[in-house]
């Protein structure tokens, strides 16, 4: 669809052009003003203690504005919500190579073995494919314990661990804490999709470890592992 400068005029940050636009509806309880108004902020929710983090929202605000699209929400209570994310259209199929081509050629150490945990199941999923097409082996965990239990079944095997700092169990660095006293050799790779605030309240400190912010790219990914795995 294309956003014209009616569009424009009347929703604050829109940019005219060609977009793709998906829309999803339900039909829950809805939402009301005041929360319509927090729905995108990180650790806000409206479930009970453990039940959500309020972290999925955000992430998906994070994905699509870095993407340089836009989210509009529509919610009546009692009726259900509508979302519309667009995302901007390319020019054309034609001009753009496959995610393949636009890899950098396999590089994996020989026998590298990375452990993936991470709890948002599409996130884990598109970290573990595409380490898996360029020659690593991969283990993934849907969370901390799962990710412990893995360690031990396979000792000493694996060389690097990718983790989500923010999960519900525990956090990123207090897992790599643990796995550090009984694997000290184990490189550790950090991820989040939340601002600096958050990170740095869990723990994590860019500067002092090694972190990849989300949404990345499968090539940033790749060149971040490489470097942690590296001789010297």
């Amino acid at each position: 669809m294309v956003l014209g400068a009616d569009y424009v005029a009347t929703h604050a940050g829109a940019r005219a052009g060609r977009y793709v636009m998906l829309a999803i509806s339900d039909t829950g309880t809805g939402m009301t003003p005041e929360v319509k108004a927090r729905l995108f902020d990180p650790f806000f929710t409206t479930k009970g203690p453990g039940k959500g983090t309020g972290l999925g929202l955000a992430v998906v605000h994070g994905i699509v504005t870095q993407s340089e699209g836009r989210i509009e929400v529509y919610s009546e209570p009692g009726v259900g919500t509508t979302f519309r994310l667009y995302f901007p259209a390319l020019p054309s199929p034609e001009t753009v190579a496959p995610v393949a081509e636009r890899l950098p050629p396999p590089r994996a150490r020989a026998g590298a073995v990375i452990l993936v945990v991470e709890d948002e199941d599409a996130v884990r999923r598109v970290a573990v494919r595409g380490l898996r097409a360029h020659g690593y082996r991969v283990l993934e965990a849907a969370g901390p314990r799962v990710a412990l239990d893995l360690l031990e079944e396979g000792g000493g095997q694996v060389d690097l661990m990718l983790t989500d700092v923010v999960m519900p169990e525990m956090s990123g660095r207090v897992l790599a804490e643990i796995v550090k006293q009984r694997h000290p050799d184990l490189a550790v790779l950090f991820t989040s999709g939340y601002t600096d605030d958050a990170v740095v309240r869990h723990g994590i400190l860019a500067e002092e470890v090694a972190f990849i912010q989300k949404p990345y790219t499968p090539q940033a990914l790749l060149e971040k592992i490489e470097e942690l795995l590296s001789p010297g």
